[in-house]
C-alpha cells in the first residue's frame, strides 16, 4: 500500500492494552492512525481493509479512507486528521454519559470514553481546553497520549518545553501517568485503573505512552529526517532497553 496511509508500527502495544478492556457501549476517538483502534474495538478486518483501499464495503463505505474509520455499531466515532480535533469529540461523548447517568437518570450507563492522540497534539489549544472541561465536570474520559517521539517529522524533544506530558494532568487536577508504551501488560495494568476510576465516577485521567513509530510519518513519507541507526534493528533494541 502506498500514499498516506499512516501505519500503526510499533505502537500495537497501546491499541490493545486500553481498547480491550473496554465494553461495546464506550467509545473510542482515534487520529489517522485509527485502523488499529478499529480493528482492537471489533471492527471487522475486512471492513477495515477494505476502507483502507476506498471500496464500498468499507466501514464507510470506501468514503473515509485510511484517516477516517467510523463505526457506529462498535461505537468508533472517527479517525481525525488535523491535529487535536478528535479531543473535543471525545470529551463531548464522555458528556453524554454523564448527563444520561445524572440527569436522565440512567443508572447503568458508567460508559467512558478513550480519546487517543500524539506528543504533537499536546501543543494544541483543544488539549488544554479539553482537559480543564473533562477535570471540572468529572467526565468519564481518558486522554491516551501515544506519543511516538515524533510529530510527523519534529522530534518531540524539540517541540515542547517539558517533554514529560503526563504532568499536565495534575495541572488541570487530574492523575498524570507515564507508561512503557512498547509493554503490552504495563499499559493494560495503567489502563484498568484509569477506566476503573472513570467508570466510578471519579474523573479523567491523562496517560502517556511512550511509544515509537517504526516507519515514516505515513507510506508517502520518505523518512529522512530520522538517524538511519534509530531505524535499525540495534536502534530499536537499544531504545527498548532504555
Amino acid at each position: 500500500m502506498f500514499g498516506f496511509v499512516h501505519l500503526y508500527n510499533g505502537q500495537e502495544a497501546v491499541s490493545s492494552g486500553f481498547i480491550k478492556l473496554l465494553k461495546k457501549e464506550d467509545s473510542v476517538v482515534s487520529t489517522y492512525r485509527d485502523h488499529v483502534h478499529a480493528l482492537s474495538k471489533g471492527v471487522p478486518a475486512r471492513a477495515v481493509m477494505s476502507e483502507l483501499f476506498g471500496k464500498t464495503t468499507g466501514c464507510c463505505r470506501g468514503q473515509g479512507g485510511s484517516m477516517h474509520m467510523f463505526s457506529a455499531e462498535h461505537n468508533v466515532l472517527g479517525g481525525f486528521a488535523f491535529i487535536g480535533e478528535g479531543i473535543p469529540v471525545a470529551t463531548g461523548a464522555a458528556f453524554t454519559s454523564k448527563y444520561k447517568r445524572e440527569v436522565l437518570k440512567e443508572a447503568d450507563c458508567d460508559h467512558v470514553t478513550l480519546a487517543f492522540f500524539g506528543d504533537g497534539t499536546a501543543n494544541n489549544g483543544q488539549f488544554f481546553e479539553c482537559l480543564n472541561m473533562a477535570s471540572l465536570w468529572k467526565l468519564p474520559i481518558i486522554f491516551v497520549v501515544e506519543n511516538n517521539l515524533w510529530a510527523i517529522g519534529m522530534s518531540h524533544l524539540r517541540a515542547t518545553s517539558d517533554p514529560e506530558i503526563w504532568k499536565k494532568g495534575p495541572a488541570f487536577g487530574m492523575p498524570g501517568v507515564h507508561v512503557d508504551g512498547m509493554d503490552v501488560l504495563k499499559v493494560r495494568e495503567v489502563a484498568k485503573e484509569a477506566i476503573g476510576r472513570a467508570r466510578r465516577g471519579e474523573g479523567p485521567t491523562l496517560v502517556e505512552c511512550e511509544t515509537y513509530r517504526f516507519r515514516g510519518h505515513s507510506l508517502a513519507d520518505p523518512d529522512e529526517l530520522r538517524d538511519p541507526g534509530d531505524l535499525s534493528f540495534e536502534g530499536c533494541y537499544l531504545y527498548l532497553l532504555v
